[in-house]
């Protein structure tokens, strides 16, 4: 059972000691997640398949990696549906919790596993068993992390306050890549044997640490408000898409667009660059800084979401990704380190930081308290799932030729999608959030539930 305690008057506000208890749980819980769940990305591009796919060519090797990574994303929107479900009728505290310790059981698990030499086809078969369980935590944890962040927020800063929650992710994938690049300078052999398991046997006392701070918080306030005003909704997710389905359209497009950059930049990108002989080294460094950047930006961006409008933002985000996809296959093929870097900041630190920055803002004033966790898990899980079919589908179409324009294409054309299901998305106010209306000249956000339902 989650607690029922609701933060004490006069701290709920932005200088109240459970708000910032919030933000820093939030983050740091979001943090361990995403270093989970990314580890296994970069050490499917560089070190998985060797070890768990070794009787098949380097091509086929590769493509089972992607789909492995595909297979977690799957798992997600069963998560978000299911953690989402308890989430809006018990509450969102307890639930981050348990998605943390479901993501970090799955994450020492891959530690200790039997490569294929040692346990056949039954290692991969575990292999992908632990990165559904890895999809299904994730699931849950995004939803729960940015809205409780964004329900303890003040409703004029919301942007800026679900950027911390956000952060989380490049941290995470700054971290989770720092780690598997520090591993790789063993030797081969050593590699190969035992230091591939360190990165994953290290999450164990992160999820302690992540545990510990996120029992600590009290339960949102915005939800304890609402079930005090009615019972909570029988089934979430059902309610959600028979009202709201032109949200929930434009919010699993929108979401798309956004995860569809970290599959090409993160994933698919850096294998085809690999491929063609690009130095490793080289695309971890880049991938670090570009992270490191996005996560010192996401505020920033957060900030500007609330001042000029979610939309802006997050088209400006894609508009920037899609320009710089055009030159990355062969700027990260070039032996560049300078271009290298410039690519992923550009990508990553950048254009990812202001979707990011405005998507979680953006997906939370389309819906109403009593289901909104249900909600994230239709829109943004189900559009992060699609898009980690992208390398997969990518590297198909590039086999044996070994270009990237299939890949470019796929990311510009949902880029494209993405960008005009944002847009057209209705917005109530002229100027400063999506939502805002003018009292006393502080913009402030109408409660979406206040209007009719969106068809």
């Amino acid at each position: 059972m989650t607690s029922t305690r609701e933060a004490p008057a006069g701290v709920g506000g932005p200088r109240g000691a459970m708000t910032r208890r919030v933000l820093v749980a939030s983050t740091i819980g979001s943090v361990i997640e995403w270093y989970d769940f990314y580890l296994y990305s970069t050490a499917s591009v560089l070190l998985l398949g060797p070890l768990f796919f070794p009787e098949q060519s380097t091509t086929a090797a590769t493509l089972a990696g992607f789909a492995t990574y595909a297979a977690g994303f799957v798992a997600r929107p069963l998560g978000g549906v299911v953690i989402g479900h308890f989430g809006d009728r018990i509450g969102r505290k307890s639930m981050l919790v348990l998605t943390l310790m479901v993501m970090g059981v799955a994450t020492l698990l891959v530690g200790v596993l039997p490569t294929y030499e040692q346990a056949g086809v039954w290692a991969p078969a575990m292999l992908v068993t632990l990165r559904v369980m890895q999809g299904i935590g994730i699931g849950g944890e995004w939803g729960g992390g940015v809205l409780m962040t964004t329900e303890y927020a003040p409703a004029h800063r919301r942007g800026l306050y679900s950027s911390f929650a956000a952060a989380g992710f490049p941290l995470g994938l700054a971290g989770s890549t720092a780690v598997v690049a520090l591993v790789t300078q063993l030797p081969e052999e050593d590699l190969f044997s035992w230091g591939w398991r360190l990165p994953f046997l290290a999450s164990g006392l992160l999820v302690v640490v992540g545990v510990f701070v996120r029992r600590g918080v009290a339960e949102s306030p915005e939800f304890l408000r609402d079930r005090r005003d009615g019972p909570a909704p029988r089934v979430p997710v059902v309610e959600v898409v028979r009202e709201r389905p032109g949200a929930v359209a434009r919010g699993a497009l929108a979401s798309l667009g956004l995860a569809m950059i970290v599959s090409a930049f993160s994933v698919y990108l850096p294998a085809h660059a690999t491929a063609r002989g690009a130095d490793r080294d080289q695309l971890l460094t880049g991938l670090i800084v570009g992270a490191l950047v996005e996560a010192a930006l996401l505020p920033v961006f957060g900030a500007l979401s609330d001042r000029f409008g979610r939309r802006r933002i997050i088209v400006l985000g894609y508009a920037l990704c899609a320009l710089v996809a055009l030159p990355a296959p062969l700027w990260l093929t070039s032996g560049s380190t300078p271009l290298v870097v410039l690519t992923f900041t550009l990508a990553m630190g950048v254009g990812h930081a202001a979707v990011y920055g405005g998507i979680a803002a953006f997906l939370v004033e389309r819906f109403p308290t009593r289901h909104r966790y249900s909600a994230l898990a239709v829109t943004y899980q189900l559009g992060a799932t699609v898009a980690s079919f992208g390398p997969l589908v990518a590297g198909a179409l590039a086999s044996p030729e070994r270009t990237a324009s299939p890949g470019t294409s796929i990311l510009l054309g949902t880029l494209t999608v993405a960008g005009l299901a944002v847009l057209t998305t209705r917005v109530h106010g002229a100027k400063g959030s999506d939502h805002a209306v003018h009292h006393e000249g502080i913009p402030l956000l109408r409660e979406p539930s206040a209007g009719p339902p969106d068809r």
